[in-house]
């Protein structure tokens, strides 16, 4: 009941930061998640989690999705985010563990280097299939398809709902396959919904303390936190 508690508390935590810093929640949460339900119900609870919170930006911003670029990122992602959760539920759950830390690692650096892209139709189709392969894999890769769409120089509105729409479509998608490939147990929903809902709390005291907090300090320590945690994941597996 403890680990259940924390595993709460983390998720509220995890929104929290990524409505404050802008990146790290969900991957920070994913050593906690291995740790209480097993790497095995670890990336398919992310999956629902982040798939709630996208929903919320998709229905906000819905009038002002760019569709054309969310159709020519989908139309590589969803196959690929297919394929990566079909490795994920097929390949050694070490192996897995460690791929989560070297992809952490991966994400920190290309964030802490200020990743941009330039646009044009080739980066929607092969960044699609990249962000949506590494997603189906370890559960988050909104950082790259973030930096994606930030290239286009969307509205701000539009950039966050059109963004999310992509995300919903991945994890929709991750979702059917996990689903079908894992046996995640009677106690998955239930606690899948609690997190949600933590998660939901979490992103609106991420909102509030962002005015209060120096952002680009706190932006720093999750990145030190995200490294710490990839080393001891890739170490121990």
């Amino acid at each position: 009941m403890i680990e259940y508690a924390a595993l709460l508390a983390g998720a509220f935590a995890a929104a929290a930061i990524s409505g404050s810093a802008g990146f790290g929640g969900a991957l920070l949460l994913l050593p906690l998640l291995t740790h209480v339900v097993g790497v095995n119900a670890a990336v398919p609870l992310l999956t629902i989690a982040q798939l709630v919170g996208n929903m919320s930006r998709v229905a906000f911003g819905f009038r002002d999705i760019r569709w054309r670029p969310v159709l020519l990122f989908l139309s590589s992602a969803l196959p690929a985010a297919a394929l990566g959760a079909w490795w994920f539920a097929a390949l050694p759950k070490a192996l897995m563990v460690r791929g989560m830390g070297f992809a952490i690692l991966i994400f920190v650096a290309l964030k802490l280097r200020g990743l941009t892209f330039t646009p044009s139709p080739r980066l929607l189709l092969i960044g699609g299939a990249v962000v949506g392969l590494l997603s189906g894999l370890v559960g988050s890769a909104g950082l790259l398809g973030a930096a994606i769409f930030l290239s286009l120089n969307l509205p701000p509105v539009a950039y966050v709902a059109s963004e999310a729409t992509t995300a919903v479509a991945m994890h929709l998608v991750k979702w059917i396959v996990y689903d079908a490939a894992i046996d995640l147990g009677s106690g998955f929903w239930p606690l899948a919904a609690a997190m949600s809902i933590a998660m939901i709390a979490g992103t609106w005291a991420g909102k509030r303390a962002i005015e209060r907090l120096p952002v680009v300090q706190f932006r720093l320590l999750i990145a030190g936190l995200l490294a710490i945690t990839a080393v001891q994941m890739i170490v121990t597996g």
